[in-house]
């Protein structure tokens, strides 16, 4: 046989071995391990800011001490000064047939200076100063009422430490000085006005309650609701007067009211909104127990020095 034949013939023979070699190890040949990959890891949730914290205490402490803060700041600003004087207290001409036989007899009173405030305690200065309301009528512009003198004795107490002053009750000749306007004073038969419904909430006007302070018109010092709207606690202990000349006085030291309730019986003036035009007049004069309640006793505070 031609050699070139053989040669060629081998070559044929060994092509499908070689292919079928080459299928074997591409068949056995391992597959490279396929890594999954890690799922992409979740981006970590951004902390909640912490709750801001409410600067109001669940006692209101934060809101309460601003509401106080501007209280004071508004009670310091209304303080009325009430140069001292010298006038006739008691049953005066202009008084007339209106007045009771308790306001005899007149008699002459001296005052040193001191200031007043031109409204009535409102429930908002009684309860940022006490943290509670009491009245019966309700609405920060309103006169406090439903307190007793001893009340008023606590919350002064309680305001002056609040603000290193010494507030208090009017002395029964210190309100009837200013509600007669001071120095300044024109006679009027009521604090401001021989005629009643210009200056106070009285039976005739006031819808059988109390009005916002401030609403009626001022008296020669520019002080509001002297006349009408809440009766008045004043600091003296209730008796009759004296003829005689008096300096800066401040009642009697004791008597007999005061036995039935460990106190005094004080003197409420001013009249109130549920009484009549008699009772609004500046010499008028009434009393009760220092231990009572109603919803036409209120308060209004002065200072010796401001």
């Amino acid at each position: 046989m031609n050699p070139k034949h053989i040669i060629l013939t081998l070559l044929l023979m060994l092509c499908p071995i070689g292919m079928a070699a080459q299928s074997t190890i591409t068949r056995n040949k391992p597959k490279p391990a396929v890594t999954k990959p890690k799922p992409a890891a979740k981006p970590k949730a951004k902390p909640k800011p912490a709750p801001r914290r409410n600067n109001t205490s669940h006692s209101g402490s934060t809101s309460s001490t601003v509401s106080l803060s501007a209280e004071l700041n508004k009670l310091i600003n209304n303080m009325v000064y009430v140069a001292g004087g010298t006038f006739t207290m008691g049953a005066t001409s202009e008084q007339g047939s209106d007045a009771f036989d308790n306001e005899s007899p007149t008699h002459s009173v001296t005052l040193s200076s001191y200031y007043i405030c031109k409204y009535e305690v409102t429930q908002a200065l009684w309860r940022a100063v006490m943290g509670n309301n009491p009245s019966n009528f309700k609405g920060d512009n309103l006169p406090v009422e439903c307190v007793s003198w001893d009340d008023c004795q606590t919350f002064i107490n309680r305001l002056n430490s609040y603000t290193g002053r010494n507030f208090r009750l009017p002395t029964e000749a210190e309100w009837e000085f200013a509600a007669r306007g001071g120095n300044y004073s024109r006679h009027y038969k009521y604090s401001g006005s021989n005629y009643i419904s210009d200056v106070a909430w009285y039976d005739g006007n006031s819808s059988n309650r109390t009005h916002p302070v401030g609403t009626k018109q001022a008296n020669e010092l520019g002080l509001y609701d002297m006349s009408g709207n809440v009766w008045e606690w004043c600091s003296d202990w209730y008796g009759s007067y004296s003829s005689y000349s008096q300096n800066d006085p401040t009642g009697p030291n004791s008597g007999s009211d005061r036995v039935l309730r460990g106190g005094s019986w004080c003197v409420k003036r001013g009249g109130s909104w549920n009484n009549n035009a008699r009772n609004c007049r500046s010499s008028n004069r009434n009393n009760n127990t220092p231990g009572n309640r109603n919803n036409n006793l209120g308060l209004r505070l002065v200072l010796s020095q401001l």
